[in-house]
């Protein structure tokens, strides 16, 4: 008798806690997060910039669950290793709508994990933040699409192209030739697609125009058939595996030209930076954030403390210059529209994002058409001084020099390229 009393007891109370429930649904709601699915390079040749850019999602994540989440909610990161390749990625952002059901998706790092991922949303109809994807959106026109990129402008796709050539015309006699080369994926397509449009504007002669597959390994004879040219220019469009492989061989054959880098990917990642040290010297390349440029906030070199702090243990790149200050402004643009609208729905979600400007560690956004940034915001620099692999070199100023545009310039080029790399 005394354990069916209990029995009839626990049962009543069960009864009376699903009541209250009922009658208190915000509550309830309260205790779901609100999910952000996205693919990762968290191992492959994109891992390095990967991995520091999930650091800085994490970050982000802690510092809006500290002050309360969203709309009341926590907010919660569901993502998945892409191995650097784009094949995962429909599948990847497939489960994160289909079957983990996340509130929102946004991109992982790079132009090839960021452009197979766009049809699959466009098919959920969702809202999709890009990480420094270049010009993906050019033709799919996808009105739900924001890039978190400084590619931006009317040309995103000229754009890492426009410094190397701005800073190249400069000089006196101007240079004639020009190498162009890439591999033969995304986002260096995009790129020389750019670079082709730079090349007839300034009249300079092409010489050398190729792509080579993404799995090549051996850069030397590509640089030889690039010397046997005798280019004024080298531009070269690659991911950081083949940026080390290119830099290796032009060392390794003495390439000689006046000007050599342009769309390097990987010379922004620390890790790649120590490794290669003096090989770096005389060359120009772009980059989209440093502490030294004039758009470099207080609020921003706060976070970059925050994350150097966390690096080292995270086994990421341990300054943080490149990818983590656009991961976590990406965030914040998700963050402002959601609390300026109070609302999880996609379309007035971007209907917001569309219309509004915001402010986030890399300056104030605006986005205009296709989704891209209305103005551009590309460094070109140049490596110089590197005496040794050692990591203190790379956060002094005079050693990674910012020659365009005038206004962050802090330094004039060393000129020709085979000068200025001793």
């Amino acid at each position: 008798m005394l354990l069916r009393r209990r029995a009839i007891g626990q049962a009543l109370a069960g009864l009376l806690l699903a009541a209250i429930a009922g009658l208190l649904p915000g509550q309830a709601r309260a205790a779901e997060p609100i999910t952000i699915g996205f693919g990762m390079a968290l191992t492959g040749g994109l891992a390095p910039n990967g991995k520091a850019a999930l650091l800085a999602m994490q970050i982000w994540e802690s510092d809006i669950n500290a002050r309360g989440g969203l709309l009341g909610r926590p907010v919660k990161l569901v993502y998945y290793d892409d191995q650097s390749n784009p094949a995962t990625v429909p599948g990847i952002y497939t489960k994160l709508l289909d079957v983990d059901k996340v509130n929102f998706v946004v991109s992982g790092y790079a132009t090839n994990m960021v452009a197979p991922a766009l049809p699959v949303v466009m098919q959920h109809d969702s809202l999709f933040l890009g990480l420094l994807g270049l010009a993906v959106n050019s033709e799919f026109k996808y009105p739900k699409y924001f890039s978190m990129a400084p590619t931006g402008g009317e040309h995103p796709k000229e754009a890492f192209g426009r410094g190397f050539f701005a800073v190249a015309m400069q000089q006196n006699p101007k240079p004639e030739t020009v190498a162009i080369v890439g591999a033969d994926a995304e986002f260096p397509r995009n790129a020389i697609d750019g670079v082709h449009k730079i090349v007839k504007e300034a009249g300079l002669k092409i010489v050398y125009d190729r792509t080579y597959p993404p799995s090549t390994a051996d850069f030397t004879p590509i640089v030889r058939a690039i010397q046997a040219t005798n280019p004024d220019l080298v531009f070269v469009a690659s991911y950081p595996p083949d940026t080390v492989g290119m830099i290796r061989a032009a060392n390794e054959v003495g390439l000689k030209t006046k000007l050599f880098g342009g769309g390097m990917v990987g010379l922004q990642s620390t890790a790649i930076k120590t490794q290669l040290g003096p090989l770096l010297n005389g060359i120009v390349d772009y980059d989209f954030w440093l502490p030294w440029a004039g758009f470099a906030s207080p609020e921003a070199l706060d976070f970059l403390k925050q994350y150097q702090a966390k690096s080292a243990a995270a086994g990421v790149d341990l300054l943080g210059y490149y990818l983590p200050p656009f991961a976590y402004s990406m965030m914040q643009v998700l963050t402002q529209a959601v609390e300026a609208t109070t609302t999880l729905d996609q379309d007035k979600l971007a209907d917001y994002i569309r219309s509004h400007s915001f402010k986030t560690l890399v300056g104030d956004v605006k986005f205009g058409a296709n989704g891209e940034w209305t103005e551009e915001q590309v460094l070109e620099v140049q490596f110089r001084n590197i005496k040794n692999n050692d990591l203190d070199q790379f956060k002094d100023r005079r050693n990674e020099v910012i020659l365009w545009p005038n206004k962050y310039k802090t330094g004039d080029v060393v000129y020709p390229y085979t000068d200025a790399k001793h």
